[in-house]
């Protein structure tokens, strides 16, 4: 629990930077991040191996934990199109004038640090980095054990690009694959602003049913 809890305070305390990344850093990092996704394609196809071996071919998760050259180069190319969307943040959703003259306007802001749990996709740490970069929101990972050696390889390359950008690695902690980190997660009021499931309608269901944070499906 003290792992954690150091992990969750140090990704709080980073969040607050992330206000302050222009749009152009943003998107560098992106832009950065998907030439290192094809850059380190033989460090990570290695060690998405070691997660394969553990598993049964015929299992039904083996295909979605598969990583290969074709599918890296397709991680990179989403990587790019984030990083040539427009950028959510300030964005004016909506704005009411009163009586007295008050201007009201509702703006989209980040939500702070996001808990993300999912399952057997690799991938899946890659696209949700990507997104919680775009909209200014740091993050917290708990991926399923079947894939730990690719999730920790993917995020020592994320770590990599953002010590060449100059931002602190602390934006996006990867939690121990094990269920004492999933509780924690699930638990961690006052660190985490929201936990999205991604994966199986029963890991939704036990994120739901047992987390005392804000969840969204």
């Amino acid at each position: 629990m003290d792992q954690e809890n150091n992990i969750f305070q140090k990704t709080l305390e980073a969040s607050r930077i992330l206000s302050l990344l222009s749009e152009d850093k943003i998107n560098k990092i992106l832009d950065d991040l998907a030439m290192a996704a094809i850059k380190y394609t033989p460090e990570i196809l290695e060690a998405n191996q070691e997660d394969l071996d553990r598993m049964n071919p015929t299992d039904p998760k083996y295909d979605r934990l598969k990583l290969t050259e074709e599918r890296l180069e397709g991680i990179a190319s989403d990587l790019i199109n984030v990083a040539k969307l427009d950028s959510p943040l300030g964005e004016v959703i909506a704005e009411k004038s009163l009586k007295n003259g008050l201007l009201l306007k509702k703006i989209r802001v980040p939500i702070g640090v996001i808990g993300i749990i999912y399952e057997s996709r690799p991938n899946v740490t890659f696209d949700v980095f990507s997104l919680c970069l775009k909209t200014g929101n740091a993050l917290l990972l708990k991926g399923g054990s079947d894939a730990h050696a690719s999730n920790v390889s993917i995020v020592e390359i994320i770590h990599k690009v953002l010590k060449k950008n100059k931002v602190s690695t602390d934006i996006v902690g990867l939690l121990p694959a094990n269920r004492e980190a999933t509780k924690a997660l699930l638990h961690a009021v006052g660190f985490v602003d929201m936990i999205i499931p991604r994966g199986s309608q029963g890991l939704i269901n036990f994120v739901r049913e047992n987390a005392k944070v804000p969840v969204i499906e």
